[in-house]
């Protein structure tokens, strides 16, 4: 499926200049090309819409496949974060990081899911970050595969703001900072819920 933008023949371009852009009087944003193309959007270039879902369509894909499972029901969210994406430009003011922008936007189309089916997150994290072994050996690989097994169902059990802010920041890598801005949470509180994270999966992988 391919991803495309919302009808640009339906948008009315802002009169916006990419010289002047409204940003926290605390915070300096440098203006990268992110945030240019963003800004080009909001001036009616649709060229700009397409670079953007070009760079930014397989990280969102990724970002929903660790919770969904599911790579149709993926690209159809971020399907949706394009054109929630797109309708934003207009009243787009860089006040932080394009992509703390874009996955603010991701997280509550995601969450938005999840009420709709009333199901849970299950994301996706490398176990070997707390259980570690290799081998050729055909019965260690059974092993390996029950605990990959017993690991995503502890992953599936962190409560909600743990497990989006340890799958921001691990497969993401975006800082503390960022995923305080998506989450709206203090940064202390991003710090926790990623040490509670890990903490609670180190606890259930040295049970095993």
């Amino acid at each position: 499926m391919e991803l495309v933008a919302h009808p640009l023949s339906t948008w009315q371009p802002a009169n916006r200049s990419l010289g002047s852009v409204a940003m926290s009087e605390s915070v300096v944003i440098p203006i990268d090309d992110d945030i240019r193309l963003m800004m080009s959007v909001a001036g009616g270039d649709s060229e700009a819409m397409r670079a953007l879902i070009d760079k930014w369509k397989k990280p969102l894909i990724n970002f929903f496949y660790r919770s969904l499972g599911s790579y149709a029901e993926s690209e159809d969210l971020a399907q949706i974060v394009f054109i929630k994406l797109y309708r934003a430009s207009e009243r787009y003011q860089v006040k932080a990081k394009f992509s703390t922008f874009l996955f603010h936007i991701a997280r509550r189309v995601l969450l938005n899911e999840f009420r709709r089916k009333s199901r849970k997150p299950v994301e996706y994290m490398d176990p070997q970050e707390f259980y570690y072994e290799e081998s050729e050996d055909p019965e260690v690989q059974r092993r390996l595969r029950e605990i990959e097994e017993i690991f995503q169902r502890a992953v599936k059990k962190l409560p909600e703001k743990h497990r989006t802010a340890l799958l921001l920041y691990k497969q993401q890598q975006l800082s503390y900072q960022e995923i305080a801005e998506i989450m709206k949470a203090t940064e202390n509180a991003v710090k926790t819920w990623i040490h509670r994270a890990r903490t609670q999966l180190r606890q259930d992988m040295e049970e095993l």
